[in-house]
């Protein structure tokens, strides 16, 4: 009988603590849980390729012959390069939403993640530009502009960006503020005012908006 080490990443010490994400993955492997020896959890981006947790399940993978269990590709990586270099680490790797894929499908399905997460950047950067050459006003209007003036550029901005982040929340729907606000950050989604970098009350507001 194959043994398996399983391998979760969260993107956030709120979403470890909370298991918000984790519980999601955990219950993606629920069928393999008689045969899990071990469990790594990595609190990480996925942006970032130096893994401690993942070096050590994988070590371990090697020890007692096992095989690293992940509960989709995607929470080892969306860099095809990173993912085909682990598929040739001396390891087997089974993701529990495509327990028989072979060589050649995991090799395609880590492609699509990368382009996957290629395309949302390139949606997010043409879907700014098409509003900036409509005339639209990304950054925040000046005070003396009014109250309305900036309320009123502060919803068009929410309805430009609201498919990106629609497409977040539809794939991370347990994902707290700070975790949104850092997938719009990998997705090079820029802020109201022009800004890369977002902060839970930035994405906080931005949901109102869009609910709105």
């Amino acid at each position: 009988m194959t043994t398996y080490i399983a391998y979760y990443r969260v993107s956030t010490d709120r979403q470890g603590q909370s298991g918000l994400g984790l519980e999601a993955q955990q219950a993606a492997v629920a069928n393999y849980r008689e045969q899990i020896v071990f469990e790594f959890t990595e609190i990480e981006s996925g942006k970032n390729d130096n893994r401690p947790q993942l070096a050590l399940a994988l070590e371990l993978c090697r020890k007692h012959d096992a095989a690293l269990l992940i509960a989709k590709i995607d929470r080892l990586s969306r860099d095809a390069a990173f993912l085909l270099t682990l598929r040739k680490a001396g390891v087997d790797i089974v993701a529990a939403d495509m327990p028989n894929a072979g060589t050649l499908e995991f090799g395609i399905r880590a492609v699509f993640a990368q382009h996957e997460r290629e395309e949302i950047s390139k949606r997010t950067k043409a879907a700014l530009q098409a509003a900036r050459a409509r005339g639209v006003r990304l950054g925040s209007p000046k005070p003396a502009a009014g109250g309305a003036v900036m309320a009123a550029a502060a919803d068009q901005y929410a309805a430009t960006v609201a498919p990106i982040v629609r497409s977040i929340v539809a794939k991370m729907p347990a994902a707290s503020l700070r975790a949104i606000a850092k997938q719009l950050q990998a997705e090079s989604v820029q802020t109201a005012r022009g800004g890369t970098t977002w902060s839970p009350s930035q994405v906080s507001n931005l949901l109102q908006r869009i609910a709105a």
